[in-house]
Parts: structure tokens; C-alpha cells; sequence
């Protein structure tokens, strides 16, 4: 008979991560350390009902991310516990508090109807209005949604390292990362290579806040630089435009337009890396095919194959030339030219 465990840990999966969220929101993670503390002064210095701590701990240290001392009522923090600190050097906290947080929690409904109906439009329907749009208009879940990006782009950066070791920069003095954020992964390439530098083109609020970002914070700024502007309208010219995570928020129309008006500023010879989750063969079990459901949920955008994205770079005018990937296959840097290669 075929085992239904798996099954039975699928359908149950939501219960394990909004346990964690619950941790992460109340503040235990943050608040615990490897030295067990007793429930009641938990309870006491995060202000929260002792009877229902003790429960949610005792929950927590079952999935395996605290630790429960036998007979005692006491707790201290898992390895795996350490990652859902807010100050963890590879803190997965904001993903949480984003992923499982009421807004995307929320959104998640609307997949079935959006399947029967093909209408990709479950953010604007829950919320009246795109994701984008509700962060810039909302300073919670803006705050949420930033603290998410930068633990996703810590992943990202090491695994774009990765897969670029080796690679010769040395004809590359101008790197122009498009939608940067907080600019790590630009900040950790300019760190790598210190021949280069860089502009992070940015919307006006994360240029308005690029102080505290990552150029500042690894004494780069004269370096790597933020410019205010909108990649549907320009570019600077550069000798490689990189783009980490943002086609995928954006229907193929949409992203022909962006990657055509790049094309427009390039110089000749310039390239382009995107920088994605890639969709891999049928038989394959990988991220990327749960992550394009989310993204369905989300905004407009879609995962892709390695073949789409390389008829999207077609019809902008660009030439496909390889792609790089880290070892782990989690994600692929594509890599095209202006020109003939």
C-alpha cells in the first residue's frame, strides 16, 4: 500500500509554518538563546499568557527549532532556530513574517477560482490594488516585504557567486543592477572585483533610504552608487545590466518591454545577466514549480524555462549566450550580449 505520510505532512504543512510565524511574531526567536529559560519568565518578558507560551513551545520544539529541557518547562533555541532570528548573518525571518504573514496568507484563496477563470489576479482581488502598489501605500508591509527581499537576496548573492566563479570580469568596469534593493548582491561583486563600479537603478523611495543600504554599510558608496528611475522608461549605459528576481514579477510583455528598453541604452558588446529560479524538464522535481504558483498568486509575473527566457531576450533584440549555475541548481544566471557574441 502506498505510504500516506507524505500526503498527510503536505496537507498539514500550513499548520508547521504558521507555528513558526507565530514564534517569529511574538518575538521568541529573537528573545531565546542556547542557555533554557523557564516558561514563566518567557512568558513574562515577552508579555504573553503563560498557559498558551507554553503550548506554542512546546510546538515549536517538536518541528525541532527549540530545544524542550525533560521535566523542567524550560527552552533554549535549535540550530535550526538560529536562522529565524531577526540579527542571524542568513536570517530567514522576514520571509516568514512575509510568506505567512495576512497579506500573502489571504491571497492563497483565490487559486482556484483564478485557475477555472485564467484571470492572474488574486493581490488586486483580495486588496484592490497590485502588490506593488499596496506596499508603497503601506509603511507595515513595506517594512515586511523589504526585510523579506533582503533575506531572499543574501541566498541569491551567495548562489550568484557561485555560479560565476570563474568568470572574467576583467572587460567589465560599469555593472548597472536594475530593481537592486538594498544593492547586496551589487555590493558583494564590486567587493570580488575591485576594478569595478556600479549604479543601482532604484524606485524613489530606496533611493531616498540608500544610506542604510549595503554599498554604505561595506564602504562602497563611492563605488556603487543609487540613481532614481524607472526601468519601463530608462537605463544608464553600462557594460552589464544585471536583473535579480524581478522578470518573474512580470508577464512576458511586460518583460520584452523592459528588456528592450535596455537594449536601447546599451552600448555595443554589453551584456545582460537575469538572474532567476529556472523551470527545469518534466521529470524533474525542483523550487521553481512551487514558487510559480505563488507568483500566480502574487503579481502578473510567472517562473520560466531556460527556452523562455531565451525567446523573451529574441524578441528584445538580445543574443543568448549561456547560462551559469551555482551548485546547488536552485537558481540559473542567463547570461546574453548586444551584438554578436
Amino acid at each position: 500500500m502506498t505510504d500516506i505520510n507524505k500526503t498527510i505532512d503536505i496537507i498539514f504543512g500550513r499548520w508547521k509554518s504558521q507555528i513558526l510565524y507565530a514564534g517569529a511574531k511574538t518575538g521568541i526567536f529573537d528573545y531565546l538563546s542556547t542557555d533554557p529559560k523557564d516558561v514563566s519568565q518567557i512568558a513574562k518578558d515577552l508579555e504573553l499568557d503563560e498557559a498558551m507560551t507554553y503550548r506554542i513551545l512546546r510546538a515549536l520544539a517538536s518541528l525541532g527549532y527549540l530545544k524542550e529541557e525533560k521535566n523542567e518547562r524550560k527552552f533554549s533555541i535549535s540550530p535550526e532556530g538560529e536562522f529565524l532570528k531577526k540579527d542571524h548573518p542568513q536570517t530567514l525571518q522576514g520571509i516568514l513574517l512575509l510568506e505567512e504573514g495576512p497579506e500573502h496568507y489571504q491571497i492563497w484563496k483565490h487559486l482556484p477560482r483564478m485557475i477555472k477563470e485564467g484571470n492572474q489576479d488574486a493581490f488586486l482581488s483580495e486588496y484592490g490594488t497590485k502588490i506593488f502598489e499596496y506596499a508603497a501605500n503601506n509603511s507595515e508591509y513595506s517594512k515586511i516585504f523589504n526585510e523579506a527581499m533582503s533575506s531572499y537576496s543574501a541566498m541569491h548573492t551567495a548562489m550568484v557567486i557561485d555560479a560565476l566563479d570563474g568568470y572574467d570580469f576583467n572587460n567589465i568596469s560599469h555593472i548597472c543592477e536594475i530593481g537592486g534593493g538594498q544593492g547586496h548582491l551589487s555590493s558583494h561583486l564590486h567587493s570580488k572585483y575591485d576594478h569595478t563600479r556600479g549604479t543601482i537603478l532604484e524606485l524613489e523611495q530606496v533611493v531616498n533610504n540608500h544610506h542604510t543600504a549595503w554599498p554604505t554599510k561595506m564602504g562602497l558608496q563611492d563605488r556603487c552608487k543609487y540613481l532614481k528611475g524607472d526601468m519601463f522608461d530608462y537605463v544608464p549605459p553600462a557594460d552589464l545590466y544585471m536583473m535579480k528576481m524581478i522578470l518573474h514579477d512580470w508577464s512576458d510583455e511586460e518583460c520584452v518591454k523592459i528588456l528592450s528598453n535596455i537594449y536601447k541604452s546599451a552600448p555595443e558588446k554589453s551584456k545582460v545577466f537575469i538572474i532567476e529560479h529556472l523551470i527545469p524538464d518534466a521529470s524533474t522535481s525542483h523550487f521553481s514549480k512551487l514558487f510559480d504558483i505563488h507568483m500566480m498568486c502574487a503579481t502578473t509575473g510567472r517562473e520560466r524555462t531556460l527556452e523562455e527566457y531565451i525567446l523573451i531576450l529574441k524578441q528584445a533584440g538580445w543574443n543568448y549566450v549561456k547560462t551559469h549555475y551555482p551548485s546547488s541548481k536552485m537558481i540559473g544566471v542567463i547570461e546574453a550580449i548586444k551584438g554578436i557574441n
